[in-house]
C-alpha cells in the first residue's frame, strides 16, 4: 500500500496557480544565476555604442574644421590668382 501512495503523490496534478508559481520560481532562479553575465554583456554593449557615438561626433567635428581650413586656403588661393603672379615688377 505504501508503494501505491507514492505513485499517487508522484502523479499529483498541479493547479494553474502552482504551475505559474513554479514557472516564476524557475525564471527567478535563471535571472539570479545569469545576472552577472547579462550585466557584463549590457556593459560591453553600452561601451561599444558610446565609442561609436564619440567616434562619429569626433569625425564630424574634424571634418567641419577641415572644411573651414580648406575654405580659408581656397580664399587665399583666389586672392593670389586675382593679384596675379609675383614678379619683380609687382612685388
Amino acid at each position: 500500500m505504501a508503494e501505491g501512495d507514492a505513485t499517487k503523490s508522484a502523479e499529483r496534478t498541479y493547479t494553474a496557480a502552482e504551475k505559474q508559481l513554479f514557472r516564476r520560481r524557475q525564471e527567478l532562479d535563471y535571472w539570479k544565476k545569469n545576472s552577472l553575465r547579462i550585466r557584463s554583456r549590457n556593459l560591453v554593449t553600452g561601451l561599444c555604442i558610446g565609442a561609436f557615438v564619440v567616434g562619429m561626433f569626433s569625425y564630424t567635428i574634424l571634418s567641419v574644421k577641415q572644411e573651414r581650413i580648406l575654405d580659408e586656403i581656397d580664399d587665399e588661393a583666389r586672392s593670389q590668382i586675382i593679384r596675379g603672379p609675383r614678379t619683380g615688377a609687382n612685388s
